[in-house]
């Protein structure tokens, strides 16, 4: 079995709250970033995906936040998608410090629109796929 995908970040001292630890809505913006760097890694980066009339949407999100982070921590925020037959998919994605401690687990619900519909593609998996130069960093 091979690692997840992973993005390295440094937190950033404008990103903490006034107890001094990263801001949770920052979680987020961790957890997005990861999302766009491994679709972009995977050949289906944002411009690919809107030349071709889709979006990536995200429908749900559940943070578990473990450990605080402060200024100057570095973690790696992992992508892992798990495909179903619907029109939805999943993404379990974890925000480690650099010493091994997992500071959060998200869970994230997406599904793929079709832009000029306003509605999820069918099989977002195939769609995927077929525009992906490496599918396989998604589970494909």
């Amino acid at each position: 079995m091979t690692d997840p995908f992973s993005v390295r970040i440094a937190v950033r001292g404008y990103e903490l709250d006034t107890q001094g630890h990263l801001h949770g809505a920052t979680y987020q913006d961790y957890g997005e970033h990861a999302r766009w760097e491994i679709l972009r890694a995977a050949g289906v980066p944002q411009e690919k995906l809107l030349a071709n009339g889709v979006g990536p949407v995200m429908l749900e999100i559940n943070i578990r936040y473990l450990a605080e982070l402060g200024a100057g921590d570095e973690v790696d925020v992992t992508c892992e998608f798990t495909w179903g037959a619907g029109k939805t998919f999943r993404i379990d994605q974890r925000i480690v410090r650099a010493d091994g401690t997992v500071a959060a687990e998200m869970r994230v619900i997406g599904g793929l629109m079709d832009l000029s519909l306003r509605k999820l593609v069918p099989n977002p998996a195939e769609t995927f796929a077929h525009l992906g130069a490496a599918p396989e960093l998604l589970g494909l």
